[in-house]
């Protein structure tokens, strides 16, 4: 068996444990009320996010995500929508912090990065790129870990493809000049994260806030909580 040399971990749900529904809805609410007042509706606006989000997670890989984003989202506010740039960013920095609040806290997922350092593995966020860096580092501040726990991290700024893309993965590859059987890929959501077992990876499947909206048979992954994946990793070793 191969040695691995690398850890990928995701971080909504996996590092930073959340209900999906509900973060999306406390993010959503606090853009839109952010945003009414430069005279974006709300149900548009947010129709417009969800439209962009799917535009990026079909980018073909010519343009970055933030490209694919906000020509989307332009495409339907004008010209008014790229001027208004600042402001988004300015929700990120400061509004966006609050959706901490529905999001939980599990001191073992830093320690689980920890470990990875310890034992000399390089660590990657493969977070899915679908947001600015800005909130990408903010989440991951809300999980206990930084930036510079991390080699490489996803970002709509840095990317080209999406979750469950095989391609996004390949790309996370490419960049840091690995290959899939040197590393493990350690998420929660089984359409999203465990499809790299396709590409040679090894996978851990974290089950503390599972997503598995195909149904997927689980048995064949190994898989658990933070103790289970430590355990792992160094048996891995």
């Amino acid at each position: 068996m191969e040695k691995i040399t690398t850890v990928l971990f995701d971080l909504d749900g996996t590092l930073l444990p959340m209900d999906q529904d509900l973060f999306v809805k406390s993010y959503f609410g606090k853009l839109a009320e952010k945003m009414a007042p430069r005279g974006y509706d709300p149900d548009g606006l947010i129709k417009a996010v969800w439209g962009g989000t799917a535009a990026m997670v079909q980018n073909s890989g010519k343009s970055t995500n933030e490209e694919v984003f906000w020509n989307f989202f332009s495409g339907i506010y004008g010209e008014k929508a790229l001027r208004d740039i600042p402001v988004f960013q300015e929700f990120y920095e400061v509004e966006f912090q609050e959706a901490r609040q529905v999001c939980g806290f599990n001191p073992l997922a830093a320690q689980a990065v920890a470990l990875c350092r310890e034992l000399g593995l390089r660590r990657i966020l493969a977070t899915n790129p679908l947001f600015p860096s800005i909130a990408t580092e903010s989440r991951m501040r809300w999980a206990g870990v930084s930036p510079e726990d991390f080699e490489y991290y996803t970002t709509y700024e840095n990317s080209v493809h999406c979750k469950p893309n095989p391609d996004y993965y390949r790309d996370i590859l490419a960049h840091c000049g690995l290959r899939a059987e040197e590393c493990l890929m350690v998420g929660n959501d089984v359409s999203e994260d465990m499809v790299t077992e396709t590409l040679g990876m090894k996978v851990f499947l974290l089950t503390d806030c599972l997503i598995n909206k195909e149904g997927k048979d689980l048995s064949g992954y190994p898989q658990g909580n933070f103790e289970d994946l430590m355990t792992f990793i160094q048996k891995l070793r």
